[in-house]
């Protein structure tokens, strides 16, 4: 008899190419992971990996597994989004997966309101800039910016929420320096790799230093406080920070229009029902704010 957890770590190290990865997204140990593998090689009395020094591939025979595998995972996931879909207690775990930015700086005293509210509620808040699979249930909802409507998976239902717009923020204090014609370089403050945009160039108050980079969110709002100099920001919260202002000559640019979105029968239990419409009613009142319509 196969076991289903022995092909669900299979697919595991199938999808990462090692035990190491295999591990960290099943959360258990290495050990673990082989033991599971075994197992499986042993009940099918064949070997499904190759060890390489580049990590683990697929033997022929396990080339013919993958697929059947798949097909059990589907299977199994809508065994039980069928079940939980018939899940109607406002009770249970619920995992919403969203940008850390929503979180922090927006929703966090509506996610509390909504825990007060329904204490027996579980709540597992996933805040990362990862596109969650919901198909495979590492979600029950997911808050996300989407600046193509086209790219929303079919299989979702996807509720609509406010658009979303970005401003340029630096220093209210180095602002008023470089009105008062202090001559320091202005950074521009980046989040990612890539170049400096020509409209900040060339702009009212325009860049003159070298980039001042970051992968962290927050450490990108720290540093336009401490006066390095400008940066993108979400109107939510570069308006509502008194220690920035909006940088003269910049209007917000569309950042994307929230969505809420859930999979398949999962959206019909009550605790994500409960979830969808408390949040969208939120939104809906945070609308001017997103929009940078509130400063």
């Amino acid at each position: 008899m196969i076991e289903w957890d022995d092909v669900r770590y299979f697919l595991a190290v199938a999808r990462g190419g090692s035990v190491r990865a295999a591990a960290k997204r099943l959360g258990v140990n290495h050990a673990t992971v082989l033991r599971r593998i075994a197992q499986l090689e042993e009940s099918l009395g064949t070997h499904m990996f190759e060890k390489l020094p580049s990590g683990y591939r697929l033997t022929s025979a396990g080339e013919e597994v993958v697929d059947l595998a798949h097909q059990m995972e589907a299977s199994s996931h809508l065994l039980e989004t069928r079940v939980l879909g018939r899940d109607q207690s406002a009770r249970g775990l619920l995992r919403v997966t969203l940008p850390p930015f929503l979180a922090t700086h927006l929703l966090m005293p509506d996610l509390a309101d909504f825990a007060r509210l329904h204490p027996d509620i579980e709540m597992e808040i996933l805040t990362t800039g990862e596109v969650a699979n919901l198909t495979n249930r590492e979600a029950d909802v997911a808050i996300r910016i989407v600046t193509d409507r086209k790219t929303l998976p079919l299989n979702l239902h996807g509720l609509k929420g406010p658009e979303l717009f970005s401003g340029v923020y630096m220093s209210r204090e180095r602002l008023a320096a470089w009105h008062a014609g202090a001559s320091d370089p202005v950074r521009w403050i980046a989040i990612d790799d890539h170049g400096i945009p020509r409209w900040v160039r060339d702009g009212e108050v325009h860049t003159t230093g070298i980039p001042f980079r970051t992968p962290d969110a927050q450490t990108q709002i720290v540093a336009a406080q401490q006066g390095i100099g400008m940066t993108k920001l979400p109107c939510f919260v570069g308006d509502t920070d008194p220690l920035l202002a909006r940088v003269p000559g910049t209007d917000p640019p569309m950042h994307g229009t929230l969505w809420l979105l859930t999979q398949g029968e999962t959206r019909k239990t009550k605790r994500v029902r409960l979830f969808t419409e408390f949040v969208s009613r939120r939104l809906a009142a945070y609308a001017p704010l997103l929009a940078g319509l509130s400063a």
